[in-house]
């Protein structure tokens, strides 16, 4: 069974997913569609990720750069690059980090349900190496 933050980090994916084809609609019009899936606490955390991730994006987008060598941000899969983000601001940014190894596990089991054959190792590898280092 899915833990209820897993709800919210899935959540948080097909919103950003989402927004980024719609950027014109709101984030809390995205969530009002989901409401009634999911319990209020799972929102709230969706949400909070969600903002996280809008509020640091240029941060966070530097960092996944910085390691990801041959990879630009705007290069990644979809996918990809919004699990990165959701993940970097869990470790890295949120007044609340999680440890590093939640997070990685987390967004590797994420990657095989929603990304390509690859994402999961290439996801496991960005993550690896920016848990490791300093965040500016």
């Amino acid at each position: 069974m899915k833990s209820e933050r897993r709800h919210s980090r899935e959540l948080a994916l097909q919103i950003l997913f989402q927004s980024e084809f719609a950027p014109q609609i709101s984030i809390n019009t995205f969530l009002a569609i989901y409401d009634n899936n999911f319990t209020v606490d799972t929102i709230k955390y969706a949400e909070s990720l969600i903002k996280g991730v809008n509020e640091n994006k240029v941060r966070i987008d530097e960092k996944i750069s910085s390691v990801s060598r041959n990879w630009k941000v705007e290069r990644m899969a979809i996918v990809d690059r919004n699990i990165l983000r959701i993940s970097v601001f869990e470790i890295k940014v949120s007044p609340e980090p999680i440890a590093a190894k939640i997070i990685i596990n987390e967004a590797v089991e994420i990657a095989k349900a929603y990304g390509t054959s690859e994402s999961a190792s290439f996801i496991n590898g960005i993550l690896d190496q920016i848990s490791r280092e300093e965040w500016q």
